[in-house]
């Protein structure tokens, strides 16, 4: 009879967390896709995998997946001055309305999530998403570099998604373009993983100004 290893069952956390279908409204998100489409920039397959492949290594890698990877060991260490001052940088690198309101209510879903599995669990906590996935995963005995790969697969998911709904491009599409994605987030973990405080960034000023326009865009799908 095959049983169940703590392996196994840390891999099986860590899908789960990074599944879409986790109730934590990552799917009405577009990150400024939504914007840059609207402004010409994305307009096909080619373009649509070029700009979510740039977002990877030139945002979601310098920055969220960077907190994240110190969050897992500040949570399972119980480091909260540490984790405090995570969330505040967070916060502070949203640099429009929408991209703070997305982190600040993805990360209060999730945390009610895992309140409805374990009540007793960090009750008063409403990190911002990077910090609320790292308490999640922090629960588990997977390594941080696996809780990377799974945020990072999560986010190129709801991403490819979005493209989807708003260029719009067929299922096939979609596909390559998640397959694209799939083949540079090692690299891009592997990034986040060498940054500190001092090299972690969020420098991305042509997306907060596609996203500060797509806050009054006539025509949008998404909330970001």
């Amino acid at each position: 009879m095959a049983t169940t290893t703590t392996t196994d069952a840390a891999l099986l956390q860590l899908i789960w967390l990074a599944s879409p279908a986790l109730p934590v409204g990552g799917f009405s998100y577009s990150e400024g896709l939504e914007a840059a489409i609207e402004a010409g920039l994305v307009h096909d397959e080619t373009t649509a995998g070029d700009w979510l492949v740039d977002q990877l290594h030139l945002a979601l890698a310098r920055s969220d997946l960077a907190v994240l990877a110190q969050a897992v060991t500040a949570w399972r260490a119980g480091d909260q001055p540490t984790l405090t001052r995570l969330d505040a940088w967070v916060r502070s690198s949203r640099e429009t309305s929408e991209l703070r309101q997305q982190t600040e209510q993805m990360g209060r879903s999730l945390m009610e999530w895992a309140r409805s599995l374990q009540p007793a669990e960090r009750a008063a906590e409403t990190p911002t998403y990077p910090v609320a996935f790292a308490s999640a995963a922090a629960q588990g005995t997977a390594p941080v570099r696996q809780v990377l790969l799974a945020f990072a697969f999560g986010w190129a998911e709801n991403m490819m998604q979005s493209a989807l709904k708003s260029v719009p491009l067929g299922q096939s599409s979609g596909q390559r373009i998640l397959g694209r994605l799939a083949l540079q987030i090692p690299a891009a973990v592997d990034h986040a993983l060498s940054l500190d405080d001092e090299h972690r960034q969020s420098f991305t000023p042509m997306l907060a100004i596609l996203s500060a326009r797509h806050e009054t865009q006539y025509s949008r799908l998404f909330r970001s």
